[in-house]
């Protein structure tokens, strides 16, 4: 009987793990847009859709990934299934208004001006895309629970970087502000693998797999802005 329940404990135990982490990843994630708002450094006047709508989207999919591990975490797996379609769709919408706020602030000229326009329209597009193909994977593995959770909390993650670029002192540490974000979140990453260790003596996949995304998807920004194509192109936007 004690082996028999051994690994539905580990179940239990790694999901009551993932969600403290994701919440501790969703906390920092809003503090980190918070206190830009607050130290004045938002531009709410400024006469654009999307960005406000990626706003409340994100809002939205914070909320929802952290009651998803908590009734993970609480064995409720029924209204976990449920909702996930709702996330599925709410997906969607955060790589569709991700990739036209990112086209809306270029566009307006509200470029952080630490980034190039082509920097700054590689990231959200590149972005977008990158953080949409971590979630649509951790879909289709969602019957296997181990890789479905580190790859939605990896997904988290992955928005850390907007996150962290409105924490750290970027004007003053650019061109390298993006790579030291870069190393902040493989620490993040990190943490889980440390967790995969103590729990099942090795280094998940989905682990491995997360950190090679968030490495392969700088270098993938870096070179896109230095693409002629990319520079043309933003040039275009923020001259439309």
């Amino acid at each position: 009987m004690e082996a028999a329940t051994a690994p539905a404990m580990s179940q239990v135990n790694d999901a009551a793990w993932f969600r403290r982490f994701t919440t501790i990843l969703a906390v920092f994630i809003v503090f980190g847009f918070a206190q830009n708002a607050l130290l004045g450094r938002a531009a709410y006047s400024y006469a654009l859709f999307w960005p406000h709508v990626h706003g409340l989207v994100m809002i939205s999919w914070l909320a929802l990934h952290v009651f998803q591990a908590r009734h993970a975490a609480g064995g409720d797996l029924a209204r976990h299934r449920k909702l996930g379609w709702i996330g599925a769709y709410l997906a969607v919408a955060v790589v569709g208004t991700m990739s036209f706020s990112g086209i809306a602030a270029l566009r307006g000229g509200y470029v952080p001006p630490f980034f190039t326009p082509a920097y700054f329209l590689a990231l959200t597009q590149v972005g977008a895309v990158v953080w949409g193909g971590v979630v649509f994977a951790a879909i289709t593995r969602r019957k296997e629970t181990d890789y479905h959770r580190r790859l939605m909390t990896g997904s988290l993650i992955l928005l850390c970087n907007p996150a962290l670029g409105r924490l750290l002192p970027m004007p003053l540490i650019m061109p390298w502000g993006n790579w030291l974000a870069l190393a902040i979140e493989l620490v993040l990453v990190g943490i889980i693998a440390m967790h995969d260790r103590k729990t099942i003596g090795r280094i998940h996949p989905s682990t491995a797999t997360v950190g090679g995304i968030l490495a392969m998807g700088e270098v993938l920004v870096s070179l896109a802005a230095v693409s002629p194509m990319v520079q043309h192109l933003a040039a275009s936007i923020a001259g439309g």
